[in-house]
């Protein structure tokens, strides 16, 4: 499992130089041989992999972020991959527990990876998040996970509440209005 998450963010294309680190110190870790998988709640190892799964409707230019309580900010959903488990496999799981839907991946790979030091509850550990973008109707029913959540909403792009939530996020944000702006007229031509 090790050899595909490493293969996972080397094909990630870095939005900036800060993404570029990441890459760098994600590969670096990698190759370390240290622990990339959590083994116990909170933070054992202290650092270790997450998928972020950004859920976006293409109709209506949205995504749905979640007021998680522990870290107390707007998040993605998502979680920690367990041990051995490829990163998809961790959106399809978590997706389901967190919103009890099925995974519909906009793209298969992740678009965006972040090395950040967590905050809130249990803030001090550092999460290597592989961003995952998946789609769904944002007028479907969601039934999302209450004790993990006090909340769940659909933001247009351009009104995140960014003072409250991850600090990658409008930095993702960038990357995936550019991707969209890419792939426009490759959809155009489907069509």
């Amino acid at each position: 499992m090790r050899s595909t998450i490493r293969s996972l963010v080397t094909q990630i294309a870095p939005l900036d130089l800060r993404e570029q680190a990441d890459c760098n110190e994600t590969l670096a870790w990698i190759d370390s041989d240290a622990p990339l998988f959590r083994t116990a709640k909170p933070a054992t190892p202290p650092m270790h992999l997450v998928s972020y799964i950004v859920v976006y409707d293409p109709a209506t230019a949205q995504i749905l972020l979640v007021d998680h309580r522990n870290a107390q900010l707007w998040l993605p959903c998502g979680g920690h991959v367990e041990s051995d488990e490829h990163p998809a496999i961790t959106v399809i799981r978590e997706i389901e527990e967190e919103l009890g839907i099925q995974a519909e991946f906009y793209w298969q790979d992740p678009c965006f990876i972040t090395v950040t030091e967590t905050v809130g509850l249990t803030a001090g550990h550092i999460d290597v998040s592989l961003w995952y973008v998946v789609q769904a109707d944002s007028q479907q029913p969601l039934a999302y996970d209450q004790a993990e959540f006090s909340q769940i909403r659909w933001f247009a792009l351009d009104q995140l509440p960014l003072e409250r939530s991850d600090p990658q996020l409008g930095r993702f944000i960038g990357k995936f209005q550019r991707l969209l702006k890419r792939e426009a007229p490759r959809l155009l031509a489907v069509r």
